[in-house]
This record gives structure tokens, C-alpha cells and sequence, in this order.
């Protein structure tokens, strides 16, 4: 995998670059939609590449370990192969669905054992065979095993948290080092900043995962429930530390204003189920700002969802429709949400490399942010 860095906006630490896989380029930045078993809920591959114009997708190494299995996966070439999805592809190492499995899991020197959601059998995810798992999901981009810190959380218990996710990037290293690329494509390790909201520890483990030189870096830990400003200090101060000629991922971010306020500050790629969940309860993202299309006033409305953001999905179909879908709880209309939300999403940072390539961004994010956020 490469990286280019491609420009940088005048008014703030806003980039544009682009990275290259084995299954193709990514622009940046750039989001990408989650699709957690495999799949983006209730959204067409076809509709990802054609209408969403998604570059890259994520799968989750916990769900797709369980179900559908290694061996499936494996006997079908790769996720890839299994999806159909030709673009690349980024996996979560798991770590944090194990994070929210609070109640069912223990975590030990050796890794976290845990039990199934689906049938409560006992499992073990090592830094080890979290790497040979996402090598044989065939993740173009491969996240390293740590542990996210809950928020609040003591200073003492984030300072252990984060020494042994250190530990682990070093066993993570170590086993990606010795095993070879599968499916015939080149694999990528990207190593986690921890830390909580403490800036030592921040600072600290920044510069430890900038001295593993992978190919690029994420930020963790972030968005699990602290205040923005809390999570834009923390960026700010890891943004600062990492290489500069390799990407940045923030992972888990979030709502548009949170991805236009952290693009603005060095980070290059994002996720968030945020997009197709709020669709299905029937909250839309728009060039306007935020409808609830349940709400009354949208009974009459035979205006398209969103005009000015183009595609098909957003143009033919109407908000009085789409009101009704959801109401009468037909499974079209949380399709209908799903691929306008991502639309938007795709468009949102689409817009944002432009003005940094313009050299623009700063003055139109402070305008973008509040009118996203507006609620109409």
C-alpha cells in the first residue's frame, strides 16, 4: 500500500493524498461505510460502487470470525470473493466489539476471551490469530489488536490498557512479519493510538505507534461517548505527532460535523455506522441539513429527498413516500435512508477534497458544519 499526499489547505491541517491498493485507489479523505458481517446493511453492492461511490468498505473480524467462519471465507477466496466487492477492503481487528461484550469477556496478558453473541461458546482472539484471521477474511488494510478504553475510565486503568495494547502491536508485528500475504495481494498493518482523553498517555502512544514506521496509523478510542471537544483535543495532539506522508485513520467518527471538524485537522479516513442506523430509525442527512422523515410535516411533501445532492436514490424518490415506507414499516424505506445517508456521506468528503485542493476548505467547513447540523 502507498500513500501520496497530494495538498494541504492553507487554513488548517486539512489534507488530500491518495491511497493505492492492491484492489484499487482510495481518494482522501475519505469514509467508509461499514459493513460489519459482510455486508452494508440493506444496501446493494451495486448501489455502493454506482450510486453511493464508495472506495473502500469495512468488514469486522469479531462478526465474520462466528458467522460465517474462516473456513467459508477461505473456500471462497476471501471476502471479496464472497461479497463481490472489488474495491478494497479495511478489517476491524475485533477489539472493539470485544470492548462492548463488557459483560461476557475477560481480558488476560495472552489476548481476550470472550463469548459468542450468537450461541455463547467460549473463544480466545490473540494478537496472533486476530492477524491470521484478517489475512484470511483478506483485508487489503489489516487493524492491529488492542483494546479501546471505555470513557470515563481512571488514569492508572488507561495507562495499563494502553502499555498492553503496545505490547500486543509488537506480537501483532511480529506475526503479520512472518506470514505471507494470502489470496495473492499485497496486506497492509495499521497499528492503534490509545490512550483515553489523558494527553501523556495520547503523546505517549503516538510516538510509539509512529516508531512502528507501518504504512499508516489509526486513532482509537475516540468517540465512545466524550464530549467533541474532548475528542478534536485528543486528534489535534496525536495528528501532530504521526508522519505526516502516511494516512490517518479515526475510527468510529462519526457525524458530519465530526468528520469535517477532524478532516480539518489531519485526518484522512473515517467509519461510523452512524449513516445506515440513524436511516433505518428514519433520520436523513442532507445538503440542507437533518429531517426526520417521520415527522408530520413530511406527509405532503412530493419534493425529492435531496435535489441538490443528485443520484438516483435521493432524486426519484420523495419524502412523502419515504414517510409512508417508514411508517408502515416496509423494509424498502430503510433502503431508501441507507443509500441516500451514505450518498451524502461519499458527497460530504468528496466536496471536502475539493475545497482543500482549491485551498478553500477552512472557510467552507465553518459555513458546512452549522448548516449540516441544522435541524429542518
Amino acid at each position: 500500500m502507498t500513500f501520496e499526499l497530494q495538498a494541504q489547505d492553507p487554513g488548517s491541517n486539512a489534507r488530500a493524498g491518495k491511497v493505492t491498493t492492491a484492489h484499487g485507489e482510495i481518494q482522501t479523505p475519505i469514509f467508509m461505510p461499514v459493513g460489519t458481517a459482510g455486508s452494508v446493511k440493506a444496501v446493494h453492492q451495486r448501489e455502493l460502487k454506482e450510486d453511493i461511490q464508495a472506495q473502500i468498505i469495512l468488514g469486522n473480524t469479531y462478526h465474520l470470525y462466528l458467522r460465517p467462519g474462516l473456513k467459508v471465507l477461505e473456500d471462497a477466496g476471501g471476502l471479496h470473493k464472497f461479497n463481490g466487492w472489488d474495491k478494497p477492503i479495511l478489517t476491524d481487528s475485533g477489539g472493539y466489539q470485544v470492548f462492548s461484550l463488557s459483560g461476557t469477556r475477560k481480558i488476560i496478558e495472552e489476548g481476550v476471551k470472550f463469548k459468542s453473541h450468537l450461541d455463547g461458546s467460549t473463544h480466545l482472539f490473540t494478537p496472533e490469530n486476530v492477524m491470521d484471521t484478517q489475512r484470511t477474511i483478506g483485508a487489503d488494510i489489516i487493524m492491529a489488536f488492542d483494546e479501546c478504553t471505555p470513557y470515563p475510565c481512571e488514569y492508572d486503568y488507561a495507562k495499563n490498557s494502553m502499555h498492553r495494547t503496545h505490547r500486543w502491536l509488537e506480537r501483532c508485528c511480529k506475526q503479520f512479519e512472518a506470514t505471507e500475504d494470502k489470496y495473492g495481494y499485497d496486506q497492509t498493518l495499521f497499528p492503534i493510538v490509545q490512550g483515553s482523553t489523558f494527553k501523556d498517555l495520547r503523546t505517549q502512544s503516538a510516538e510509539f505507534i509512529a516508531s512502528m514506521n507501518r504504512e499508516g496509523n489509526a486513532i482509537g478510542g475516540l468517540s465512545v461517548g466524550e464530549p467533541a471537544e474532548m475528542m478534536y483535543e485528543m486528534t489535534d495532539l496525536v495528528c501532530g505527532i504521526l508522519p505526516k506522508d502516511k494516512p490517518r485513520y479515526l475510527m468510529g467518527v462519526g457525524t458530519p460535523a465530526n468528520i469535517l471538524e477532524n478532516i480539518a485537522l489531519g485526518v484522512d479516513m473515517f467509519d461510523c455506522v452512524l449513516p445506515t442506523r440513524n436511516a433505518r430509525n428514519g433520520m436523513l442527512f442532507t445538503t440542507q441539513g437533518i429531517i426526520n422523515i417521520r415527522n408530520q410535516r413530511w406527509k405532503d411533501d412530493f419534493t425529492p429527498i435531496d435535489a441538490e445532492l443528485g443520484g438516483y436514490t435521493s432524486t426519484f424518490y420523495t419524502k412523502a413516500y419515504l414517510r409512508h415506507l417508514m411508517h408502515a414499516q416496509e423494509y424498502l424505506g430503510g433502503m431508501i435512508a441507507s443509500v441516500h445517508n451514505l450518498t451524502f456521506y461519499l458527497w460530504l468528503v468528496k466536496q471536502a477534497r475539493e475545497q482543500i485542493l482549491a485551498g478553500t476548505f477552512a472557510a467552507w467547513k465553518n459555513v458546512m458544519v452549522e448548516k449540516l447540523m441544522t435541524r429542518l
